[in-house]
């Protein structure tokens, strides 16, 4: 699920995860156990439940428990405190204190921990030996203790890697017994009697070396395991903030919820607003006035009344051209749409286990991509006020943007009538009123505000939009531009 798995996964499927299993089969219960150090398990795994079925969730249990060890990683932490808190978009949008965005990452990875751990405990209390039932009672003690940090670290990750080859058989099992499937429905005589044969064969290998064989108590001594090294790992990556509670209890948010956009259900749709204003100027002079019109009906009100107002009172205090006004645009899109592409792709999420089993668990770095987002590079902790002003900012310039691109292209096509050779006074005539189009469009800009400042009451009541109605203002400059165009033609 994280580039690094991913790649060591990929590493294991193709120079050695057949002798890689062979080990894992080895070491079976032998493996160190942490648990033992402190009196919880004695050791020795019991013959109990077998996972079979589950296995699919217990993958993506471990994948979670995976992805959240690699983002605690020594490379990840220095990255985030060298490069993501610093970043413009999170110092812009979420805060300028360092100390703050420290607690809101430590609060998330805590809360992620939470998770993590409550599906644990969860397939504990379906073991047979009782010793794994009411897990977190037994991680609430052990979340207060303090162990040798370097001795856990190796074993943990030693864990987490017999873990991960499991997985990587697991997700294999899983695309094939869709295949099998597929085969058993297309069975027709015994042409195909052979190839069932072989997937039915090919399966059977699968679950016995995948998580499906194995017994629940055997992945819970692992899982556990993993558990107490995350929070180990948390405390230490985090132990300045003492702001969020124990990896079972609850977590407080350090920034006031109300003000953010993910608690408040709107980062995604905001993300999505900024994605149609970024591919509308890259497009400004071929994309349909529906694209702009969809883009208005999805603004939220309070992002609509701002536009309004920004729009009265939006100058330039002189034209621009077309690459000046993107070039300006740009300033604040090259930070705002990354942002807004990481919340798409952290809302989608990793998925159920087979959406990374199908999209090729073992090379792909579709997961991968996904895992290395994390909250603090999103819009969730984004500040609601701030992020709805640079949006406003960004809507009225494409606004500006489109019309002068609609100017440029009726002007382009006003002078490239063909004069002709000699003018006869009704074609002086003509060509002045040509002439006379062409000074008063380029005042449409100045006037644009006002017209759309004051549409009547009576417009809005037959429910044509701003944007709606100053389309319609500048279309009815454009056909008469085409019209003195064409008579002009004709003349000529």
């Amino acid at each position: 699920m994280v580039s690094e798995v991913s790649i060591r996964l990929g590493r294991a499927g193709t120079m050695g995860i057949e002798k890689a299993v062979q080990v894992l089969d080895v070491l079976g219960s032998s493996v160190t156990d942490l648990n033992s150090r402190s009196g919880f398990a004695s050791g020795v795994i019991s013959k109990g439940t077998k996972i079979a079925i589950l296995a699919f969730e217990v993958a993506n249990t471990i994948m979670k428990g995976a992805c959240l060890m690699h983002s605690l990683s020594e490379s990840r932490i220095c990255q985030l405190k060298e490069v993501v808190l610093p970043s413009e978009a999170v110092q812009k949008l979420v805060s300028k204190d360092m100390d703050e965005l420290l607690s809101i990452v430590a609060c998330d990875k805590r809360e992620e921990l939470i998770i993590f751990s409550g599906e644990v405990i969860r397939f504990g209390n379906r073991c047979k030996d009782p010793q794994w039932h009411n897990l977190d009672r037994y991680f609430l003690k052990q979340s207060r203790e303090v162990g040798p940090h370097k001795q856990v670290k190796e074993d943990a990750e030693s864990v987490t890697q017999q873990l991960l080859i499991l997985v990587q058989y697991t997700a294999e099992l899983y695309h094939e017994l869709h295949a099998l499937h597929r085969f058993e429905q297309d069975f027709q005589g015994k042409s195909k009697a052979e190839e069932l044969k072989k997937q039915k064969k090919l399966v059977m290998k699968l679950k016995k070396r995948s998580l499906w064989s194995r017994s629940l108590e055997e992945i819970m001594e692992k899982l556990v395991d993993v558990v107490l090294f995350l929070h180990m790992e948390i405390r230490k990556n985090f132990e300045s903030d003492g702001k969020c509670e124990d990896p079972t209890g609850t977590v407080e948010d350090p920034v006031s919820k109300s003000q953010r956009l993910g608690p408040a259900g709107l980062a995604l749709h905001y993300a999505n607003v900024i994605l149609q204003i970024d591919g509308i100027m890259a497009r400004s002079s071929s994309m349909p006035a529906n694209a702009r019109e969809s883009l208005y009906q999805s603004l939220p009100p309070s992002i609509k009344a701002s536009l309004r107002s920004k729009l009265q009172s939006f100058q330039v205090k002189e034209e621009l051209s077309l690459p000046d006004i993107k070039a300006e645009m740009e300033k604040t899109l090259e930070w705002l749409v990354p942002i807004a592409s990481n919340t798409v792709k952290s809302h989608h999420g990793f998925g159920w286990v087979g959406e990374w089993a199908n999209s090729g668990f073992e090379a792909s770095d579709t997961s991968a991509e996904k895992a290395d987002v994390i909250r603090i590079e999103t819009l969730y902790h984004a500040d609601k006020v701030k992020t709805e002003a640079y949006i406003t900012d960004q809507l009225v310039w494409l606004h500006y943007l489109v019309t002068q691109s609609r100017m440029a292209s009726i002007s382009f096509s006003i002078k490239s009538v063909t004069k002709p050779p000699a003018l006869f006074p009704q074609q002086r005539k003509q060509i002045s009123e040509v002439k006379t189009y062409n000074e008063s469009s380029n005042l449409l800009t100045a006037e644009k505000h006002h017209q759309t400042s004051n549409i009547s009451a009576e417009t809005q009541t037959q429910g044509i939009s701003k944007i709606q109605e100053l389309d319609a203002v500048n279309d009815d400059v454009k056909e008469q531009g085409f019209r003195v165009i064409n008579q002009v033609k004709v003349i000529g």
